[in-house]
């Protein structure tokens, strides 16, 4: 696991502070890099940075008293439009490394006109990422927050001790991923039993994701956002914390993997239409197959979080920091 637990401090605001310190300056290291566009990883890592940063902003806002110019609504348009070039990067790299490899010859040739098409929307969205981080919208971000972290100001919570607060803080991200409606995605509640639909074929899976992958898709961001939180507090907790963060990420993973696969088959049906599946039927029996494969791996996850021991013990766990 990346470590992203941050230096030794003791009281809330400290922690805030080094916390909106680190995301902040790796959102600007990349900037010129990303107006360049050198290179894909330098895309991908600004927008990490921003999405931290605001994350960092939410889990930390009643120890913080941030200028108007640093607000989430800012924040997130930033975060915005980076994330619709990164989502581009993402589908050209899935196509042309992970499918198009496998495809007949004939469909490598239908599969070029949609990596034409990507390339020119690309192109695009790259101008007005270039026109954003040059626009006076995202200097006086960036101003504000530097002189924020040159002087910065508190509300009184940050004054507390951590170790008193970490729970408050944590607790209520955690029950709300707990309580999020795609838990129940899959699932029949019988006299307050359980029943998970294990016999789900591959026609099923698309059945439900088609109806309901949006919920899905919304629990995979809030397990991002989540998992941004829990990871600067590793090295408050024992190692069962560190593993729940493990279950963050892998399962962050698997539904952006879903989602992933949706994106790309709607991408390719824009272009072909009614006729996709004579264009490209290996392609769009591989995504199918994707979302089938990454549906049996949530089902790990989702029948794991959804036993009462499994809760019980990740709420007793946040309730319990050690080191502080």
């Amino acid at each position: 696991m990346e470590n992203n637990a941050l230096p030794k401090a003791q009281t809330l605001g400290e922690w805030a502070y080094l916390a909106v310190e680190k995301h902040f300056h790796k959102t600007i290291k990349y900037e010129s890099d990303v107006i360049g566009d050198r290179d894909p990883e330098d895309l991908h890592q600004m927008r990490v940075g921003i999405r931290r940063l605001r994350s960092a902003m939410d889990g930390f806002a009643p120890a913080l008293d941030l200028p108007k110019a640093t607000q989430d609504k800012k924040v997130a348009k930033i975060g915005q439009i980076l994330g619709e070039l990164r989502d581009l990067d993402v589908l050209r790299e899935a196509l042309e490394e992970k499918y198009r490899p496998n495809l007949p010859k004939s469909e490598q040739k239908s599969l070029d006109k949609v990596l034409n098409r990507l390339a020119k929307q690309r192109q695009q969205t790259l101008l007005q990422v270039q026109s954003l981080l040059n626009s006076p919208l995202y200097q006086e971000f960036k101003q504000a927050w530097e002189k924020w972290l040159h002087q910065p100001k508190y509300q009184v919570m940050a004054e507390f001790p951590i170790g008193d607060l970490l729970p408050s803080l944590l607790l209520p991200l955690i029950s709300k991923w707990l309580l999020h409606p795609a838990w129940l995605i899959g699932i029949e509640v019988k006299a307050g039993e359980i029943d998970f639909l294990t016999e789900l074929g591959r026609d099923g899976v698309e059945d439900i994701l088609t109806a309901q992958g949006e919920i899905l898709h919304s629990l995979r961001k809030q397990t991002k956002r989540s998992r941004y939180q829990l990871e600067l507090f590793v090295e408050s907790y024992d190692a069962h914390y560190a593993e729940i963060v493990q279950d963050f990420k892998a399962i962050q993973t698997i539904l952006g993997d879903i989602q992933d696969s949706e994106v790309l088959g709607a991408f390719v049906t824009n272009i072909f239409q009614s006729a996709t599946k004579s264009k490209l039927p290996t392609l769009m029996n591989q995504l199918a197959e994707t979302r089938y494969q990454s549906w049996q791996e949530w089902q790990v996850f989702h029948q794991k979080y959804l036993q009462s021991a499994t809760k019980q013990n990740l709420l007793q766990t946040i309730i319990q920091p050690q080191n502080n």
